[in-house]
């Protein structure tokens, strides 16, 4: 709107103003223009965004419709399979003249692979034996304690129940899943297989840690490994000859040396030397499988980044190389458990550097997944 003066001012500030009609409808017509433009350009502006938005969205419902036919499709080809004569759908079923082929002859552990690591406090697990064997760990590990005329198994003398026993955990079945990869047949009569299928030559390491006293306790645990010894599953040596059978046994904890050595032309149990101490020893492959120690006391902690020092690497390295020119089995054991890359990265560099037996308590990180992947935390 305009306005025109119609007098004299009296001062340079005492100005009157009036409207002007004509002048009044021109101004308001051009603020209005003004305001309409105004508006078109922000309608202009917020117009991308709202067509994005849309496709978007209908992108979206595209893919979800695009999964949605995809499942159908594939729930239509997997019924149809076993409609339309898919071979696998009656196998093994009556009348289908394929009755018992369902049944492999030694099908225990048939698809399971052998990976060499050591199932720490095994009897923890909710099946002793059976979780570690089926992820397809070749080591084991039974703590006993001599109660009442028997070997109990168990982390503490709180966890000891009479029906819980090295015997109904680990003997009887070793002994039943031996005698299954070994069926008297018209087309096989031997006994060498192991427990795994895969490769019926690889032994299972059964670590046997004393928990009471050594001298009294070794003798039960000799005694009560007699079915496996009757029927030839157990590793030797004789006269200095190593001889490996499906099971090898290795004593640990309060387990007595000299009980182990006694005999000097035979022996099917062996010793879990000192991987930090072996030095000048007597420690060898006839009297010794493994070599093992304490991650945390003889290597030292490793911290959150995850990588051991150059100095513990030293100190690894140099475990590793005793070991094996003795021919023994490296193995740590308190590793670290968390943060979960630190240990990964343990893992990963024990692996890398020659480790023998990998200590692990969480088997299925150890067997299925990529734990030399970085990032896990």
């Amino acid at each position: 709107m305009f306005f025109r003066s119609f007098s004299e001012p009296k001062s340079g500030h005492d100005v009157e103003y009036a409207a002007v009609p004509g002048e009044v409808e021109a101004g308001d017509d051009l603020a209005q223009r003004d305001a309409v433009r105004t508006r078109r350009q922000k309608s202009t502006a917020e117009r991308p965004w709202r067509v994005y938005g849309i496709l978007c969205g209908l992108a979206t419902l595209a893919l979800i419709l695009a999964l949605s036919i995809v499942d159908q499709a594939k729930q239509h080809v997997l019924r149809g399979r076993g409609n339309e004569g898919n071979p696998f759908a009656d196998w093994g079923k009556p009348g289908t003249g394929t009755e018992g082929l369902a049944w492999y002859p030694t099908d225990f552990l048939r698809d399971v692979l052998p990976v060499p690591c050591h199932s720490h406090n095994d009897y923890w697990r909710k099946v002793p034996l059976f979780s570690a064997i089926y992820a397809g760990c070749t080591g084991v590990e039974a703590d006993v304690w001599l109660r009442n005329g028997d070997l109990l198994v168990g982390h503490d003398t709180a966890s000891l129940q009479p029906n819980r026993t090295f015997q109904s955990l680990y003997i009887n079945p070793l002994v039943d899943i031996l005698t299954r990869q070994n069926p008297q047949t018209e087309f096989y009569n031997g006994t060498t297989n192991g427990i795994f299928d895969t490769d019926p030559s690889q032994t299972l390491v059964l670590l046997v840690d004393v928990k009471t006293d050594g001298e009294e306790t070794w003798p039960w645990v000799m005694e009560q490994l007699a079915p496996l010894r009757e029927r030839g599953w157990l590793s030797y040596v004789e006269n200095g000859e190593h001889h490996r059978g499906p099971i090898t046994v290795v004593g640990t904890g309060n387990t007595p040396f000299d009980q182990i050595i006694a005999n000097s032309t035979y022996r099917d149990a062996f010793f879990d030397a000192p991987l930090d101490r072996l030095g000048d020893s007597t420690f060898d492959a006839t009297n010794s499988y493994y070599a093992s120690t304490s991650f945390w006391s003889s290597v030292g902690p490793v911290w959150w980044k995850g990588s051991p020092t150059d100095e513990q690497l030293e100190k690894i390295r140099a475990h590793l190389r005793e070991a094996h020119k003795r021919g023994l089995k490296a193995r740590y054991w308190e590793l670290p458990a968390w943060p979960i890359h630190v240990r990964n990265n343990v893992w990963k560099v024990l692996v890398e550097e020659g480790i023998d037996m990998l200590n692990v308590d969480d088997l299925d990180a150890a067997t299925k997944q990529d734990w030399t992947a970085p990032g896990t935390f």
